[in-house]
């Protein structure tokens, strides 16, 4: 399994599904091959063949319960349906691009040194960074995290589906803690072992991994210089990023021409109608571009390879899509020329402060006011909603949602 697709299948819950059917765990625990203390020894000779000593693997291994309550987790769907306005409202939401823009500025002499070695725009980076962890907060704030060195161990010993990545991942943690880069209790991420300020998976940190801070060591966590390097080390070699290229543009199509998923110069698009939202001329016509539209009737897109290089990361067009317009509007550009059908402007900062104060004194606790909507404040919402009798009872903490909220006060 290519580990593109993998982080695809197992990043999609890493956040949003931190409650689960708890009773599917015991139940796939009992359907594994063997016990799980027979499973540790049984597992040890592949550890052996990785380079990892016995007393590194009994350390790591010896003591260690498996965490079977991901196996629910791996199973559960989405908890909340969006629209791809909704997708992208609440990830560009106004938090993350005042967040994102001091964050330029505070890591501006990092995010410039990984710009001028790994090629990739230090925008799309602070828009992956805010993407993947909010800046770092799980990492300062760990409160969703677990530690992943239970829950690997359990999905390489019970879940029958994707057993040999999951002991392949569990291979690749034993290796880290090894070449003592960090200790098997600090290691915390995700449900699936993500982990750090850019949710890498071991497999990730093992081999795209950069010690740029030389102190010794590669880390996902502490300061972020060498998460966002070995990120953009990835974006680079894996995703094939080009230097000097963008992630595509904001088009106009003229009539009678459908969205296709084939590649060609952007000068053959503008041969065909096609031009810039923004009303600007194409600054590279030969670079080569897909066409894309998420929704009929919504903005369509001309997509380059390095839309394909940040999508390489997660695949899936609306993530990359997140990422890119993040960053533009942290660099200061504006919102999509053409609206999605349906859709609500995103709620500024103070507005999803209010929709969160309206909420906890209404009794549906949104654990703070900050303006982030994380799960809390997405089942807030919902619980509201659905006493008030607001369809869809989606959690979208929208326009909707606090002119409901200012009626009822």
């Amino acid at each position: 399994m290519r580990d593109s697709l993998a982080r695809r299948a197992l990043l999609r819950g890493a956040f949003g599904a931190v409650t689960a059917l708890a009773w599917l765990g015991p139940v796939l625990g009992q359907s594994a091959r063997q016990g799980f203390a027979q499973w540790v020894q049984d597992f040890r000779p592949r550890a052996r063949a990785r380079g990892i000593s016995d007393a590194a693997y009994d350390r790591v291994l010896g003591g260690v319960t498996p965490d079977t309550s991901v196996y629910a987790l791996d199973r559960v769907q989405p908890e909340f349906h969006e629209e791809v306005w909704q997708y992208l409202n609440i990830r560009v939401s106004d938090w993350r691009i005042k967040t994102g823009k001091e964050r330029a500025k505070e890591y501006g002499e990092l995010l410039a040194r990984v710009e001028r070695d790994y090629a990739v725009d230090r925008y799309i980076m602070l828009g992956l960074w805010g993407m993947e962890s909010a800046f770092g907060d799980v990492v300062l704030n760990p409160k969703h995290m677990r530690p992943i060195i239970p829950a690997l161990a359990a999905l390489a010993w019970g879940e029958p589906r994707r057993r040999s990545y999951w002991e392949q991942e569990l291979l690749n943690a034993l290796v880290i803690v090894e070449r003592g880069w960090i200790s098997p209790e600090q290691m915390i991420g995700s449900w699936a072992g993500a982990m750090g300020h850019t949710q890498w998976m071991p497999e990730v940190w093992l081999n795209m991994g950069v010690d740029y801070d030389h102190d010794g060591r590669i880390s996902p966590f502490g300061p972020p210089d060498d998460a966002i390097a070995g990120t953009a080390q990835y974006i680079l070699k894996r995703g094939r990023y080009r230097r000097g290229e963008g992630w595509g543009y904001e088009v106009t199509l003229p009539a009678g021409l459908s969205a296709s998923s084939g590649m060609q110069a952007i000068s053959a698009w503008h041969d065909r109608g096609v031009r810039r939202a923004n009303g600007e001329p194409f600054p590279r016509p030969a670079e080569h571009a897909r066409l894309w539209r998420p929704v009929p009737g919504g903005p369509a897109f001309l997509l380059t390879q390095n839309f394909n290089a940040v999508r390489s990361y997660n695949p899936a067009d609306t993530y990359a899509l997140a990422i890119v317009h993040l960053g533009d509007r942290i660099k200061g550009e504006g919102e999509f020329v053409q609206p999605f059908p349906g859709g609500e402007r995103t709620p500024t900062l103070a507005e999803v402060q209010e929709i969160q104060r309206r909420l906890t004194a209404a009794g549906f606790d949104t654990d703070g006011t900050d303006g982030r909507v994380g799960r809390e404040t997405r089942v807030a919402v919902r619980n509201f909603q659905r006493k008030v009798g607001l369809q869809p009872a989606d959690g979208y903490a929208g326009l909707k949602v606090l002119a409901r909220l200012r009626q009822g006060s």
